[in-house]
């Protein structure tokens, strides 16, 4: 895909996904608004009738005493106490309230600012939140000769009752806007990742190519060679033609079945011929057929297999390509001089090899992807190392068949260490 129609398919949908959690707020910040003034409405219509029915309670009050004449003629009516109890006025409330469906806590009091008094009030804790926060009610508003006194009403939890009111909606919200980011960064993710697919697997063709185009040329030209009637009849010739074209076969062949072991890993079809193995002996004979490339760099292959239990249950062909295929890595890329040591040691229900190599190493960015299919570390300027970027991914592969473990402790420039974890027995 074309870069510059990566970068706008992300704009746009960056665009696309700010303007879709723009409009959620929106509508959200457009519903808690609705229900705070249904809240609001809800209240002041409660605390209405609450002031109607402690005015009618008095006025009930003062008949029965008869002072309800004389409360007319000079506008005063009786205290409060005389009339309703703190647990009155509270059962009134809730009534109130609880009929218009406001069900949250709440604190009120009677106060007369002129004397900055509480009258009455349920809780002495409230009383600086009731005065400055606190919705007020003027009662017995036609007492004209007397400073007026008010009900103040409290409501400490109100943030979160309105926000339980919306939990229906919000968590909707939520669910929706986090779908719909997962989406963008999965969308995102995985045009990066075939991208880097698609780059892979064109690296991938090139290097095979080259691969199977350096044997093919090869045997070709050995053919051409044995086509020649004046040179046929040198038995040494012969010989060395043949052994070149065998060797060159092999190679090929040996590709072939890397691209095709990796082929049937990835349909989950691999087979393993399960048996008990020695782990050192196939180390041993690795290390025997690798030796002399390692010493034509003028390095060497050091081994200390300490394991005193070296039997392990597993397939010993796919061990061996494990085993050579970690070798040869460490072998490839080292340029110079490769100093490679192979060790071993028992733990737990298993054993754990242990590869070393003073090679280019490998940088914290690209571990995570050493085992990737189709991926190859970067060499820099070293552009003799030749491979398909199979062989780690078939290596994981093959630990993970064994239910084993393979970790990677490395640097760039200061060499790479492998540790591979392979239990005695497989356990299903």
């Amino acid at each position: 895909m074309n870069r510059r129609v990566i970068i706008f398919t992300i704009i746009a949908m960056t665009f696309a996904l700010i303007g879709l959690m723009g409009i959620q707020i929106y509508w959200i910040q457009s519903a808690s608004a609705i229900k705070e003034a249904n809240f609001r409405r809800s209240v002041n219509e409660a605390m209405v009738k609450v002031v109607q029915k402690v005015e009618r309670m008095e006025r009930n009050k003062a008949l029965l005493i008869n002072q309800y004449e004389n409360m007319l003629n000079f506008n005063r009516h009786l205290p409060y106490d005389s009339v309703l109890t703190i647990s009155d006025l509270d059962s009134l409330i809730r009534l109130q309230l609880n009929i218009r469906g406001v069900d949250t806590r709440y604190e009120f009091c009677i106060y007369k600012p002129e004397l900055q008094e509480f009258l009455m009030e349920r809780s002495p804790n409230f009383r600086k939140e009731l005065i400055e926060k606190g919705n007020a009610f003027i009662l017995f508003q036609a007492d004209i000769y007397t400073s007026p006194e008010y009900l103040l009403i409290y409501f400490p939890r109100e943030k979160q009752f309105l926000l339980t009111e919306l939990w229906g909606m919000l968590l909707i919200s939520i669910i929706l806007i986090i779908v719909i980011v997962y989406s963008f960064m999965y969308t995102i993710a995985t045009i990066f990742r075939q991208k880097r697919l698609s780059e892979m697997k064109n690296d991938f063709i090139n290097n095979m190519t080259h691969e199977f185009k350096t044997p093919i040329s090869t045997i070709s030209l050995a053919c051409e060679a044995l086509s020649d009637k004046e040179l046929r009849g040198s038995a040494e010739f012969l010989d060395s033609y043949l052994s070149m074209i065998q060797e060159e076969n092999k190679r090929l062949a040996g590709m072939a079945e890397k691209i095709l072991q990796t082929a049937v890993i990835d349909k989950g079809q691999l087979k393993m011929n399960r048996e008990i193995i020695d782990l050192h002996e196939i180390i041993i004979d690795v290390i025997k057929n690798l030796r002399i490339q390692v010493e034509i760099k003028d390095g060497e292959i050091t081994r200390r297999l300490k394991a005193t239990k070296p039997k392990i249950e597993g397939d010993k062909v796919h061990v061996t390509n494990l085993v050579y295929n970690l070798l040869d890595n460490a072998n490839k890329y080292s340029p110079k001089r490769p100093m490679i040591r192979i060790s071993t040691e028992n733990a737990g229900n298993g054993i754990v090899m242990t590869i070393e190599d003073n090679g280019i190493g490998i940088s914290k960015t690209e571990q995570k992807k050493i085992f990737d299919k189709l991926y190859r570390v970067p060499t820099g300027n070293i552009h003799e190392v030749r491979g398909f970027g199979l062989g780690l991914s078939y290596v994981k592969a093959i630990v993970e068949e064994h239910h084993g473990k393979i970790s990677i402790e490395s640097e760039a420039n200061k060499g790479s260490k492998f540790k591979v974890f392979l239990p005695f027995v497989i356990k299903e």
